[in-house]
C-alpha cells in the first residue's frame, strides 16, 4: 500500500493507548495498524501549509514569506506572554489573534523527560501533553486568556524546567513524579493577576504510548538529507514515529513536506 501527501502532525485520540493518525488529504492512515510492520518514507517536495505553493519550507511548516506574514506564525504562539489580543492590539490579524487568545487557557506541569511548565489552549489537553510525550501531566491553573497563561509561565520557568529532552523523553527515560505535590509547591509563585484560577483539587492524568520497544540511542532521520528511509516501525511517542534500528522521525518538525509512505 503507497500513500503520498503533505505531513502535518499526526492526529491523537486518548485511549488505554494511544491512537494517532496521519490525515494525508486523500489518505487517513491509522498508524497504530503500522506498528511491527516494515514502512519506507520518501521525501518528494515542499508544500506550504498555509499557500500551498512548492515553495522550501521555512520553519512550523510554513514557507519563509508565510512564516512572516501569517498569524498562524506570530511571536506570541511560541511566546504567550507577548498576546495583547485582550488590550485590542494587533499584531498580525486582530480578528484571528482574539479567536485564539481570547479562549480559556491552561497552565500545565507535564512529565516527559522531567517535569516541565506549560501552556495550551483548554481544548487542547490532553493533546498538548500527548504531542510532548508526556507519561503524567496536571493542570495548575485555567486562566480566561492566552496573556495570563504567558505571564504564570513565565513566572514559573523560574523554579521548574520549560523545555522537554527529546532523547530523554524516546529513550523512556523518565521517573514518574508526584504532579500535585509540585502544583502545590508552585503555587506561591503565581502571578497575582492569575492567582484566583489556581485549580486546587485534581489529579494526574495518565498516557500511555504504543511503543514496543524504546531507543537506547536515538538518531533523528532527516528527510531532506535522507530522502528515502525503510525500517521496521516499532513505536510512536509525542510526534515521533521511533523504528527498530533506533532511528525517530519527528513528523511535526517536518510538516510541510510531501512524503511518500509505502507499506
Amino acid at each position: 500500500m503507497k500513500y503520498q501527501g503533505v505531513l502535518k502532525k499526526m492526529l491523537t485520540e486518548n485511549a488505554d493507548e494511544i491512537q494517532y493518525y496521519l490525515d494525508m488529504k486523500t489518505d487517513f492512515i491509522n498508524m497504530n495498524q503500522l506498528i511491527n510492520k516494515e514502512i519506507s518514507i520518501s521525501f518528494v517536495t515542499y508544500e506550504c501549509l498555509n499557500c500551498h505553493l512548492e515553495k522550501k519550507i521555512y520553519r512550523m511548516g510554513f514557507c519563509k514569506s508565510c512564516f512572516f506574514d501569517t498569524p498562524n506564525a506570530g511571536d506570541w504562539i511560541m511566546r504567550p506572554e507577548l498576546s495583547k489580543a485582550h488590550l485590542g492590539i494587533e499584531d498580525r490579524d486582530l480578528a484571528y489573534e482574539k479567536s485564539v487568545q481570547l479562549k480559556p487557557h491552561i497552565v500545565y506541569l507535564a512529565n516527559s523527560s522531567n517535569v516541565k511548565v506549560g501552556v495550551t489552549r483548554k481544548q487542547q489537553v490532553p493533546t498538548r501533553w500527548i504531542d510532548q510525550g508526556a507519561h503524567e501531566a496536571i493542570e495548575i491553573v485555567e486562566v480566561p486568556n492566552r496573556y495570563l497563561a504567558g505571564i504564570t509561565e513565565v513566572a514559573l520557568k523560574s523554579y521548574v524546567a520549560d523545555k522537554t529532552n527529546w532523547r530523554k523523553m524516546l529513550k523512556n527515560d523518565i521517573e514518574d513524579e508526584n504532579l500535585v505535590e509540585w502544583r502545590d509547591k508552585l503555587k506561591e509563585f503565581i502571578p497575582e493577576e492569575a492567582k484566583e484560577y489556581y485549580i486546587e483539587n485534581n489529579g494526574e492524568t495518565h498516557l500511555n504510548f504504543p511503543v514496543l520497544k524504546y531507543p537506547k540511542k536515538p538518531k533523528s532521520l532527516n528527510l531532506i538529507k535522507t530522502p528515502n528511509y525503510t525500517g521496521k516501525l516499532v513505536g510512536i511517542k509525542g510526534q515521533y514515529l521511533i523504528f527498530e534500528d533506533e532511528t525517530v522521525f519527528n513528523v511535526r518538525a517536518n510538516e510541510g513536506l510531501v512524503v511518500s509512505i509505502e507499506v
